[in-house]
């Protein structure tokens, strides 16, 4: 994830992070913000333009994560049907009784076959490679793709969540920062007024 190690290659801006997942640098809930600042080294605005680029950086790592999702969350239902055709064509195997199936040839365009006996089918493996495998080496094959696949989804799933908690961290970090600034603001121009009163009296 370039994106996460662009997060963490610029953590040394930035006070010791709590804890990191899978590349991706966790965010430091800020209690007193002067003390982050002194700590830092930074002021205001270099703070919050740390701290803004920061979260644009959890957001693109995010969307990155969220696109492996979606297309995990396809392949497994793809990954489930291949095995249920396979386990339909063992179960035919022997019987002498052909299989009738639809199957589509280009999208929208399905077309019917008859399936004899057949001791083997073919897979399609990715970067148009199909290879033939016997029945039950395609179903030892297709359950372990579907628990690596499934498995992979909680990771991912965690990692969005352990995102997901950096990114409101960082959110309320950057209007405490903010907010603070205004607040000194405030004291300090309510600090020269009372001056300038002060020497026209």
């Amino acid at each position: 994830m370039a994106a996460a190690a662009a997060a963490s290659s610029s953590s040394t801006a930035s006070p010791k992070t709590t804890t990191e997942r899978r590349g991706i640098p966790g965010a430091e809930f800020v209690e007193d913000v002067e003390i982050y600042l002194s700590q830092t080294g930074l002021d205001v605005n270099s703070a919050l333009a740390f701290l803004q680029e920061r979260l644009q950086q959890y957001k693109l790592v995010e969307m990155k994560l969220l696109a492996q999702q979606r297309d995990l969350q396809a392949k497994i239902p793809d990954i489930e049907k291949c095995l249920d055709v396979v386990a339909t064509l063992q179960a035919k195997k022997g019987t002498g009784e052909a299989l009738i199936a639809d199957f589509e040839v280009s999208e929208g365009i399905y077309s019917r076959a008859r399936i004899e006996d057949n001791d083997s089918v073919c897979l399609w493996l990715g970067a148009n490679v199909m290879l033939e495998y016997s029945c039950e080496e395609a179903t030892s094959l297709l359950r372990k793709n579907l628990e690596n696949a499934k498995a992979s989804l909680e990771v991912l799933i965690a990692d969005l969540q352990f995102l997901r908690d950096q990114v409101t961290i960082t959110q309320v970090t950057i209007a405490r920062v903010y907010n603070w600034d205004v607040h000194q603001r405030r004291i300090r121009q309510t600090s020269t007024s009372s001056t300038a009163k002060d020497s026209i009296t």
